[in-house]
């Protein structure tokens, strides 16, 4: 895990952010997300734990969110010395980490804790299936096309993909009830795949009486903010959330 501490200053105890980064489950570092992560400390003045999960198809479910899932207990169970809030306490993350911490969330309540605040799903990898308009349409596309998806949940799940026996751990989206999690902000890009699937689970998300709020990116492709920083698109992006997490956490 990396940690990253807002300046020295800042009040403590701080709100903390336990982070997934992306890859769809075979690729990425907790160093592909520095910039995106130190501006989440600095400007929201949080501090971040950054979290290298174990990635398939060497290690398939359950071990990534089951890395995951530990590495949010040892950041609560430290709280006092990270200079940590636990009753402010975040998971998030982009792509396939974006679907990691939706699947950690569910742990969390399904497990009794720890209890979380918040949660920050960007554009997130949370159905297997395959099966909505957008998982179709993209054959290809700027970043992450079907055949890169559909490669990504078999590294994960094996033969089991798309089949009735994936738990809801592994593919957020077939969670029967999503009742009880923290409230969540979703993003995802007009032209990907994942589009579908993360308003659904948005609504889903309203529907089970939990505070969601969803933004579509018009024009935008896969990681988009991360690819393109400077536009003026991936600028709203990465302002609008570090609003949602001072309002989320209470930082500065």
């Amino acid at each position: 895990m990396r940690i990253y501490r807002p300046e020295a200053n800042a009040p403590v105890p701080a709100p903390c952010l336990v982070w997934f980064h992306g890859g769809g489950m075979v690729l990425g570092t907790p160093e592909a997300d520095d910039a995106r992560v130190s501006a989440y400390a600095r400007e929201v003045g949080c501090v971040v734990v950054s979290v290298e999960y174990r990635l398939a198809p060497e290690h398939p479910h359950p071990v990534p969110v089951e890395d995951c899932y530990r590495a949010l207990r040892w950041t609560a169970g430290r709280a006092r010395a990270l200079g940590i809030d636990p009753h402010r306490l975040a998971v998030g993350g982009i792509s396939a980490g974006g679907g990691l911490a939706a699947a950690t969330a569910l742990l969390a309540r399904d497990r009794g804790g720890p209890a979380l605040a918040f949660q920050l799903l960007l554009c997130p990898m949370l159905d297997d299936r395959n099966t909505t308009p957008s998982s179709r349409e993209f054959s290809r596309a700027v970043a992450w096309p079907r055949a890169d998806n559909l490669f990504g949940w078999s590294a994960l799940l094996g033969p089991l993909a798309g089949t009735e026996a994936v738990p809801p751990y592994a593919a957020p989206a077939r969670a029967a009830d999503l009742s009880g999690l923290p409230a969540a902000y979703v993003d995802v890009g007009e032209l990907e795949v994942f589009r579908d699937e993360c308003a659904r689970y948005a609504l889903r998300l309203a529907e089970a009486g939990v505070p969601a709020e969803f933004r579509l990116w018009p024009g935008a492709f896969h990681g988009f903010d991360g690819a393109l920083p400077r536009v003026a698109l991936s600028r709203r992006a990465a302002a609008e959330q570090v609003a949602v997490l001072r309002r989320a956490l209470g930082g500065r």
